[in-house]
């Protein structure tokens, strides 16, 4: 939550290749809660399947029946051909029949598509609050080393390849197979000879269909990748556009976007030459088998072993047949898209917070706010030490001002006080309570954060101050507002307390945000406080009405003061100085100026105007 500790992230979080049949029995898992719905869908895919098996056989009979009737080579009748007819009125209770076989296969097949859409966003659903509630459980360190961006794309992108398959691709890939079958006994049933010569060709689709699955897992696995880095690109660059244009970075924001969008560009080239390359294989094993029938059938025919509306019957089963097998083999070209999803999703969802709760650990009661920290180490990376034996205590309601320089250790000292994360040794303590023997909600709800960066949400200024205590009611919100001197400035907006904000609270100032965020805190009335540099990059007017709301917010309350800016702890009760993970010096600023320090180097270097004038800031000043 506090302060970044450098700008570069891991470009993308890629876990091992997994076991794909693991992979496969774990997504199929999450269609479970809809067994009811899949099985409905299966049964109108069955009836489907049947209705469209009819068809061409029909089409044959009513050839060799009523068209072109030839006693040697006409098989016999099926239960429900009509009998005793003379060639129309035969021929036209023929397309009756097939017309209702249509039918039937157009509403199973609607209802089929009704039932998975429902599968499919309900699954979509259930995988996104997974993900995100798995984000909402991670720790800080997991952000610190991964793209927002990325983590976004696989929220979104990633799923709905999962739910795409998922959802309508098991049972689309149930009736392909039932169709195969299907279409292979029908037309071995009407003549073996003929289906043997029209199936020549399947051994040859099989190993084409291996052959290119194997390329496809592949280069559907580098396109999630590469879409994951240009979601973080793009997320990067669209919340940082002030500073790129600030600064006229855009081309060089442009060169780096199209580095990540060129490589996603490659990736999504190399994985559709795969499956452009396979789909017209599979036209031309179909055109083969379609010639070997016209030329073995016509044979037959001449040889009295065959009739004309059989031969007619497996010309259009034969190209049924085919359908359903590029059905299945694009199937499995997607499902080597999701299983690079499910890959990336489960990366997520395997990765445990590195900071949990103790089994036996105990809700904080209410503390007064007396904070010790015991002989600290941490460390980000085992080879790093950022804090080396920090030991301090404050008592309740003191103001402990943290001070040195950018990356010395200040931030995550107040880091691990509201156990963002956990020290690699030493203790530290609330009230007595080792933060690590209580829960995590229990010990973050006493503790109020008022940042330097402020984020602000989407919505209204009330919801914004609101979020510090949900249940608060409009006056309380009003109440804070007033104690943080941002009532004024509020009450001159468009909808005052209702207006709209936008995104990240870009339509207020910095020092607006401040006081906002100051609100919150006072609304959410904690024990203890965090301050990050509370005061800094404001005009001298709101940072007077900063100062003397964080006077009324500091009364009786335990804080922290993360500040660069000497000025503003003049008056706090310790001021910590603290150098490459040490506290190097402690005391008020008084004793510290008197000893002549660090401290007192800080403050000659960075707080006395060019006359000799010390700039201060008195808490106490009205």
């Amino acid at each position: 939550m506090f302060g970044g500790r450098g700008m570069h992230r891991a470009a993308a979080f890629e876990g091992r290749p997994r076991d794909t049949g693991q992979t496969l029995r774990r997504l199929v898992g999450y269609l479970r809660p809809f067994w009811l719905h899949l099985l409905a869908a299966s049964l109108l895919v069955v009836l489907s399947s049947l209705a469209g098996l009819a068809g061409p056989y029909l089409i044959g009979a009513a050839v060799d029946r009523f068209i072109s009737p030839d006693p040697a080579t006409t098989p016999p009748p099926f239960p429900l051909m009509p009998t005793g007819l003379g060639q129309r009125a035969g021929l036209g209770a023929m397309m009756l029949i097939l017309l209702a076989t249509y039918l039937v296969n157009w509403g199973a097949s609607a209802g089929q598509f009704y039932l998975m859409v429902l599968v499919g966003q309900r699954l979509l659903y259930d995988l996104r609050q997974q993900i995100f509630a798995r984000f909402q459980s991670l720790s800080l360190s997991f952000f610190d080393q991964h793209e927002a961006g990325d983590l976004m794309s696989r929220l979104s992108n990633d799923t709905d390849v999962i739910n795409t398959v998922l959802s309508g691709g098991l049972v689309r890939f149930a009736g392909n197979l039932l169709m195969v079958v299907g279409i292979t006994a029908v037309m071995l049933a009407l003549n073996w000879r003929l289906a043997l010569a029209a199936l020549t060709t399947v051994p040859v689709m099989l190993i084409v269909t291996v052959f290119f699955s194997r390329r496809a897992r592949a280069a559907f696995r580098r396109t999630r990748q590469t879409l994951g880095e240009v979601s973080a690109e793009l997320e990067q660059n669209i919340s940082g556009v002030r500073v790129v244009q600030a600064f006229g970075r855009e081309r060089e924001s442009l060169a780096e976007f199209d580095a990540a969008n060129a490589a996603n560009r490659d990736a999504n080239i190399a994985a559709q030459s795969v499956t452009s390359a396979f789909s017209p294989t599979l036209d031309v094993l179909s055109s083969i088998g379609l010639a070997i029938v016209i030329a073995y059938g016509g044979y037959l025919a001449l040889n009295q072993a065959g009739s004309v509306g059989t031969i007619i019957s497996f010309l259009f089963y034969v190209r049924r047949f085919f359908e359903p097998l590029r059905g299945i083999a694009n199937l499995y070209a997607q499902m080597q898209a999701a299983l690079a999803g499910a890959e990336r999703i489960f990366d997520i969802l395997d990765t445990e917070p590195e900071v949990t709760d103790a089994p036996d650990a105990i809700p904080l009661p209410p503390v007064s706010g007396r904070i010790e920290f015991e002989n600290v180490c941490f460390a980000y990376k085992s080879d790093e030490p950022v804090l080396r034996g920090v030991s301090l205590t404050a008592e309740p309601g003191q103001t402990i001002a943290l001070v040195g320089p950018t990356g010395a250790g200040k931030t995550t000292i107040v880091n691990l006080l509201a156990r963002f994360y956990d020290a690699s040794a030493g203790a530290v303590r609330v009230d007595g309570h080792d933060v690590q023997e209580v829960t995590r909600e229990s010990l973050r709800q006493q503790m109020g954060v008022v940042l330097q960066d402020t984020f602000l949400f989407s919505g209204t200024v009330m919801e914004n101050i609101r979020y510090g205590r949900l249940d608060a009611t409009d006056e309380e919100v009003i109440q804070a507002a007033r104690i943080a001197r941002a009532d004024d400035f509020i009450q001159r907006l468009p909808q005052g307390y209702e207006t709209e904000l936008g995104e990240k609270g870009v339509r207020l100032s910095h020092g607006q945000r401040q006081l906002i965020a100051i609100a919150r805190a006072v609304l959410a009335d904690p024990r203890i406080l965090i301050l990050d540099e509370a005061t800094s990059s404001v005009d001298t007017r709101t940072e007077r009405l900063i100062q003397e709301a964080l006077r009324e917010l500091l009364a009786g309350r335990t804080a922290f003061v993360i500040a660069h800016r000497l000025s503003t702890v003049q008056n706090a009760d310790q001021v910590l100085v603290i150098e490459e993970g040490q506290i190097t010096e402690r005391g008020t600023h008084r004793e510290l100026l008197a000893r002549g320090g660090k401290y007192r180097d800080l403050y000659v270097s960075q707080f006395r105007e060019p006359d000799g004038k010390e700039r201060t800031w008195t808490p106490s000043a009205s």
